[in-house]
């Protein structure tokens, strides 16, 4: 490696040099692969990239979201090099808000709500499709060896899923739909499977909907009439405007809607159907991370099915176009490779 491309360091005594690192930089229109980015920022802990996944927020900050310029990426496990002495050495993952600690959002523990906040690889932080990144030691948490890499790499979108968990009081007996079938919908279908049996999937490929009959969950391809007002609580996961509209035709009156899709639109929706049907609407974002590590560690969540492919960051074009196929599931990237 040359020495622009990588830091040096050494476990027992973290970080000694630091050099310029590779990593895949959008300016705001094109993505680009600059092997002489700047140096990450040592007053944090600093982590070697160890893999990356490709995830629907990155694909919509490409189409506009966010006006994001930067290194792209947030979900990620990495090997801390340089930081307190406890952590040199251990794999880690990381939450991506990071807060100003002095506001009312941070002092109540809400830093994803900090409004002078920085976000990995979507706010004003340069991301983990990087050879390295930086993030405050209490954003990270170690991995259990139990854990492998590439499972790791879902803990970020599937402490979002169990974010719902949080918000939502889920009864027994309510039916529960989950519009979309892709990468967050796979996952939130796996936890609601833990807290119901009342589980419809409402998705578009037939690949992935087979992955969802295999954990019993009942799907379908279509909305019919006899599905419309049905749901006591639906979870919006598409990434598409038109997964907005279809969780309005699933909900029951006064029941609950869930809004995961973060997408870049500038067109206005119809909501005269939420107010006259008294829908509560919940959006829902970032999750906590340790009931997201224990259930892969403990294996009551299963991730390993998800994987589509991996690519090293010399090849992201050839991952991108992957991650942005109809059929594609977690595509992942080795920054350090």
């Amino acid at each position: 490696m040359t020495q622009k491309a990588c830091l040096g360091f050494s476990f027992k005594g973290g970080l000694n040099i630091l050099y310029y690192v590779k990593a895949l930089f959008f300016n705001g229109d094109t993505l680009v692969l600059d092997s002489d980015y700047k140096k990450p920022d040592t007053s944090e802990c600093i982590v070697r990239v160890d893999l990356a996944g490709i995830c629907g927020t990155d694909l919509e900050i490409l189409r506009g979201y966010m006006s994001y310029n930067g290194v792209l990426g947030h979900e990620f496990v990495g090997t801390v090099v340089n930081g307190p002495t406890n952590l040199i050495g251990k794999r880690v993952v990381g939450e991506i808000n990071v807060g100003c600690k002095h506001c009312e959002s941070c002092k109540n523990g809400l830093q994803r709500h900090c409004p002078n906040r920085t976000v990995l690889g979507i706010l004003n932080r340069d991301g983990a499709f990087a050879q390295f990144l930086s993030l405050p030691e209490e954003n990270l948490h170690i991995i259990p060896d139990t854990v492998s890499l590439q499972q790791a790499v879902f803990v970020e979108p599937l402490a979002a899923a169990f974010e719902i968990l949080e918000q939502v009081n889920i009864k027994p007996e309510w039916k529960i739909a989950i519009v979309g079938d892709g990468r967050l919908a796979q996952l939130i279908s796996r936890v609601m499977k833990l807290k119901s049996k009342n589980i419809f999937c409402f998705g578009k490929h037939e690949d992935k909907l087979k992955k969802l009959q295999t954990l019993d969950i009942s799907t379908s391809s279509e909305i019919t009439t006899s599905d419309e007002k049905c749901f006591d609580l639906v979870i919006e996961a598409t990434g598409r405007e038109s997964g907005f509209l279809d969780s309005l035709k699933l909900v029951k009156p006064r029941g609950n809607v869930i809004l995961k899709s973060t997408i870049a639109s500038k067109n206005k929706l119809d909501l005269s159907p939420a107010v006259v049907h008294e829908i509560t609407f919940i959006g829902s974002r970032c999750g906590p991370f340790k009931p997201a590590i224990d259930a892969l560690a403990t294996g009551v969540i299963q991730t390993d099915d998800l994987i589509d492919s991996e690519y090293t960051i010399d090849n992201y074009d050839k991952a991108f176009k992957r991650a942005s196929e109809p059929d594609s599931l977690k595509v992942l990237l080795r920054p350090n490779q």
